[in-house]
């Protein structure tokens, strides 16, 4: 964490040099380089953002796999992948943060109380049949956007903000393609978290390209 300070300072450092023509420009530089470093510390809403959400990449991971060993479907395999890497991109904010990591070793079992119900509910739905489990993976991509987009509201840190953009990509793409297999199992779904503008206009567009 001090050499993200200690870095961030010296861009900040550099940038105003090069545009500093007399000593008055100097003492607002470092006037600058202080504020910065003290808006690196986390708030109390963002730091239950990040331990609330590391666990919610988990739920993701740990109700596609448990889909993956009843129906043996790739996308539930591959996308469980995918939250896999959501859930260590989380990780590395917790660990930047010095944050303890609230994420259980054990799939299917968390710390928070609400995931762990709503994980229990998400996995008796998908026990019903394969298509109730592809809907479910819209209803869990279809919650992270919603929870992703109120994350970005809650902090004006640049590194929370490029992970949250990240996962909030990929979440999409996750939507677009269970969505796609929902249809070609002749079912429906309709968004319970995101506007159903927004759910047709992720729907109707191509997989993005992701990253941070």
């Amino acid at each position: 964490m001090k050499n993200k300070i200690l870095a961030i300072s010296i861009i900040f450092t550099l940038l105003t040099i090069g545009c500093s023509n007399d000593d008055n420009d100097s003492i607002n530089d470092t006037i600058l380089i202080e504020t910065t470093s003290e808006e690196l510390s986390l708030t109390s809403q963002e730091i239950e953002d990040l331990l609330f959400l590391r666990e919610e990449e988990k739920l993701a991971r740990d109700v596609y796999l448990y889909s993956y060993e009843k129906y043996n479907l790739q996308i539930f395999k591959n996308i469980s992948n995918s939250e896999s890497q959501h859930m260590n991109s989380v990780l590395e904010l917790l660990n930047d943060y010095n944050l303890q990591d609230p994420a259980s070793t054990e799939i299917g079992v968390f710390n928070n109380e609400v995931l762990q119900s709503i994980y229990n509910q998400l996995v008796e739905q998908s026990s019903i049949s394969l298509l109730e489990a592809l809907k479910v993976g819209d209803k869990i991509e279809d919650l992270d956007i919603k929870d992703l987009a109120l994350n970005e509201n809650r902090t004006n840190k640049i590194d929370l903000l490029l992970v949250y953009g990240s996962l909030k990509c990929g979440s999409r793409n996750h939507l677009r393609n269970f969505h796609s297999q929902v249809l070609q199992n002749n079912g429906e779904y309709s968004p319970e978290f995101i506007s159903i503008e927004e759910f047709i206009e992720i729907i109707s567009s191509s997989n993005e390209k992701c990253g941070i």
